[in-house]
């Protein structure tokens, strides 16, 4: 009996303890709401798959599965919004999740305020309170101003422009907007317009200077804006931007990693334990949440709000764990027009605040107020290897990241040259940087071309980066204002940060580079003059005396005349000249001599001429004369010949001047040069005499100048070109030779006078302390040692746009050098060498023939010698008398008649 009642109250005890345990546990189904953005499908598959994941599981609702009803709302529509919740609590709620919007989400939460069912949502909310039914687990907009204050702390920014798109990002901006007051930062704040067109407020920021910015806006604006900021300038080293959503990692940065701007992020999202969960496979062709809008799901595509959505089915799932602990929990179906509530969802919420637990989006923990201000932030910053940690935040220790210096961050800098995009300003000047033909149908850098085009684009190629090409808006290369002491043209917009690198014919000079670092010269060059081509002459009618020189006919002349009269004094004085007149006359009373002087001129001018004469000397004194003479003929007619067929076939060009002094020393031509450059930059500070008057000179033509007579300033080399050709002659324009060769190589009736006055080179400017220079540089280098430079150089002045329409003309000189008395003294020299050797002797035969005079009629040797001199000077006409007897009665040259 005692064993029968002990066996009733065991099976009672076991009865009781299993009926309590039946009604505490959960329902066998437990219904949970979602309420999603139609805009983006990713919140609602995660939702899907969470609750999947928690009941293959079983750790939390081990009796219970947890059933999704789920709807896509359209942006923006409460009344729709409310329709649709209210149907699903009447099937049953444990919880609502959703929508992510912020007027929607106050609707739901009012609905379910009212009827007690827990609202849990993802969104960033603006309102600081919250009602006891709802809660939230993105970060609390105080606590995420707190680490933007600690972050911009931490780079020191002083100064710094915010741009939000929505009102409610100034709760979250709050604590960015007190520090101006407390710490003395200057802010200013500006809205993003309500279009789709940011780019003049960008470029009114960047026209004020403004280098850090802080923006607030969704990511889908973000993706927008930041395109928008490469398109206008923006993207570079100068600029920083601190993007405040925490969706940043989704975004393809790829055109931007290359460019060194800063661009640094907040990121909640543990994505190594998206990776480990292997969410991403769910996503799928061949699973069952495969959603064809979502295309590639990767851990970086896993936007904030997805994760927050994945986080809050767990959340609530171990909420409902701890309830079914201490309660018997039943899901009731509710009517949003009744007056009935949910006995649980007090009990359920109040689980939920004290749920901690580790999740994709870091630990979840609410403070005493169900807010989530405890939390973990990943801070990034964009390298060329993409979005990098490089440390994190969190309410306790804040910001812990150090900033490298700029001299730590060069050597980075100038590695991760590779693909960045720099803005580069030129100035359109002939072949360096012009504009195509069909430039109006192009866009971007296929508009432009020329020699510096071409070495950008080799430079961009050894090293890697990419570039734009713009026009520099006041079309000037970069001059020095003394009186403001600022810079204009490109260097301007080097020091405003408006361009990375200016490329044009800029010249290296010491003031450009107190403004400006420049890479080693890729040209050089120096200052010239531009002169029009003087008209070639026709030959003179009298252009046969071109051969000599004045002086050497001048000279010919006078030895003609020296030659015939020493012929014909010779001929007197030698008595071999003398012969009989008639042959058959054994003792003639008289000799006669043929050289006369009318034949003595005869004689010299027939050999001159190359046609010979009758006459034959027939002593050795004569016949030495003569042959000096035809030597010296020889050589002047064949020099005469050779130097005659140059001067009657070519036309001669004289120009009226010939050097840089030529031009200093006359005023009839004028001469101008660019008004903005470096070559009136270097007249301007000569220190040389002729260049300082050329430059008083010009300034006091500039100073009378009308617009009928404009003076010898110009505004670009072009319109000293033209001015150059339409001058005929009066007007000379100085610039670089380099330049100048391209002009002459296609305006025929141009040409350059005279060398060089100066050298400098063309470089690549860029800002001071730019970190590219010495990259550049070697680059540079490299294109010269394989004569890249050269060959682009032939391209543009020798081939491109008509070059070598100008050919040198005969292939060498203009003219022929007229020939010097240096070039033909010699002969003359010969001449009277053979002179006074022919002296020497007719003086020999005369005293010789005296002093047989003499041995015959006797006498003194001298003064026979001095009346036989007498005699041969007094005597008329070819004959005289004979006074002495030679052997055979005649001379010994008659003998043989």
């Amino acid at each position: 009996m005692a064993s029968s009642i002990h066996s009733c109250l065991l099976v009672a005890i076991i009865i009781l303890t299993l009926a309590s345990k039946t009604t505490l546990a959960l329902p066998e189904v437990i219904r949970i709401g979602g309420l999603f953005d139609s805009s983006d499908p990713m919140p609602e598959s995660a939702f899907r798959q969470a609750l999947d994941r928690i009941n293959e599981n079983g750790r939390f609702l081990p009796k219970s599965n947890l059933v999704s009803l789920s709807e896509r709302l359209p942006p923006n529509d409460s009344h729709f919004a409310s329709r649709r919740v209210c149907q699903m609590l009447r099937n049953g709620l444990a919880a609502v999740l959703g929508p992510s919007s912020s007027s929607t989400s106050s609707h739901i939460q009012s609905i379910c305020d009212a009827l007690e069912i827990p609202h849990v949502n993802t969104g960033c909310q603006s309102r600081l309170r919250r009602t006891h039914y709802a809660i939230n687990l993105h970060p609390h907009p105080t606590a995420l101003g707190q680490a933007y204050v600690d972050v911009i702390r931490t780079w020191e920014w002083t100064a710094f422009t915010i741009l939000y798109e929505e009102e409610e990002a100034m709760v979250r901006l709050q604590h960015l907007l007190k520090v101006s007051t407390t710490s003395g930062y200057k802010i200013n704040v500006r809205k993003l317009p309500q279009t789709d067109n940011y780019r003049p407020l960008l470029k009114e920021i960047d026209g004020k200077g403004e280098r850090q910015i802080v923006l607030d806006c969704s990511a889908e604006t973000l993706a927008v804006v930041l395109k928008q900021a490469q398109q206008v300038g923006l993207i570079t080293s100068s600029y920083s931007f601190f993007i405040t959503s925490l969706d940043l990692h989704t975004l393809d940065l790829e055109d931007y990693k290359y460019s060194g701007t800063n661009i640094t992020g907040l990121r909640l999202v543990d994505l190594n334990k998206i990776k480990a969960a292997n969410l991403t496979k769910a996503y799928s062709s061949t699973s069952r949440y495969y959603n064809p809008a979502v295309m590639n799901p990767n851990a970086t595509t896993f936007t904030t709000e997805t994760a927050l959505t994945y986080d809050a089915v767990h959340m609530i799932a171990k909420a409902l764990g701890e309830l079914d602990r201490s309660q018997d929990v039943r899901v009731k179906p509710l009517n949003c027009d009744g007056t009935d509530t949910w006995i649980h969802g007090n009990s359920l919420i109040n689980y939920m605040t004290l749920v901690e637990m580790e999740g994709l989006t870091g630990f979840i923990k609410f403070d005493t107020q169900g807010y989530r201000t405890f939390f973990h932030l990943n801070i990034l910053e964009l390298t060329p290897e993409g979005l990098t940690s490089v440390s994190s935040w969190n309410p306790i220790d804040g910001a812990n990241i150090t900033r490298p210096t700029t001299t730590e961050a060069t050597p980075l800098l100038a590695d991760s040259l590779v693909n960045k995009t720099l803005i580069v300003s030129s100035k359109l000047s002939d072949p360096y940087f012009m504009l195509k033909e069909s430039s109006k149908m192009l866009a971007g850098n296929d508009r432009f071309e020329g020699f510096v085009v071409d070495v950008i684009d080799e430079v961009s190629k050894l090293l890697g980066f990419k570039y734009t090409l713009q026009i520099v808006a006041d079309s000037n290369y970069g001059s020095l204002n003394p009186e403001t002491g600022e810079w204009n043209g490109v260097i301007r917009e080097l020091q405003d940060e408006k361009a990375d690198l200016g490329i044009a014919d800029l010249s290296i000079t010491y003031d450009r580079e107190q403004a400006v670092d420049f890479s080693l010269p890729f040209m050089d060059t120096g200052i010239s003059i531009l002169y029009k081509k003087p008209q070639k002459q026709p030959p003179s009618l009298f252009s046969f005396m071109s051969p000599f020189s004045v002086e050497v006919w001048i000279y010919m002349c006078a030895a003609y005349v020296g030659i015939s009269l020493s012929l014909f004094i010779l001929a007197r004085l030698t008595p071999l000249e003398w012969v009989n007149p008639h042959p058959c006359d054994p003792n003639p009373k008289e000799l006669e001599n043929n050289f006369n002087f009318l034949n003595s001129t005869w004689f010299t001018i027939g050999s001159l001429m190359q046609q010979g004469c009758d006459l034959a000397p027939k002593a050795t004194s004569t016949r030495m004369v003569a042959g000096i003479w035809w030597f010296f003929t020889m050589i002047i007619i064949s020099s005469y010949t050779a130097n005659l067929a140059a001067f009657l076939t070519i036309e001669r060009v004289e120009s009226p001047i010939s050097s840089v002094d030529d031009l200093a020393k006359q005023t009839k031509i004028k001469y101008g040069l660019v008004g903005s450059g470096t070559t009136g930059a270097f007249f301007r500070a000569a220190k040389i005499a002729n260049y300082q008057r050329m430059w008083q000179f010009m300034e006091a033509i500039n100073r009378s100048s009308t617009p009928s007579n404009p003076g010898p300033f110009t505004k670009d080399n072009m319109e000293g070109v033209k001015r150059v050709q339409n001058s005929k002659g009066l007007y000379a324009f100085l610039m670089e030779s380099s330049t100048i060769e391209f002009f002459t190589e296609r305006i025929c009736d141009l040409t350059q006078v005279g060398g060089m006055i100066d050298s400098k080179g063309y470089g690549i400017a860029m800002k001071t302390g730019s970190p590219y220079r010495a990259a550049i540089s070697q680059a540079i280098l490299k294109l010269q040692e394989t004569n890249r430079l050269l060959i682009l150089k032939s391209r543009w002045w020798k081939e491109k746009r008509g070059g070598g329409a100008c050919k040198d003309e005969g292939g060498g000189s203009s003219a022929a050098s007229e020939l010097g008395l240096a070039n033909v003294g010699g002969v003359f020299v010969v001449l009277v060498g053979g002179l006074l050797i022919a002296a020497f002797i007719s003086l020999c035969e005369f005293a010789w023939e005296a002093r047989q005079v003499v041995n015959e009629q006797g006498g003194s040797f001298w003064k026979g010698m001095l009346r036989e001199f007498r005699s041969a000077i007094r005597t008329t006409g070819n004959s005289k008398p004979i006074k002495r007897r030679y052997g055979s009665s005649v001379p010994r040259s008659e003998s043989k008649l």
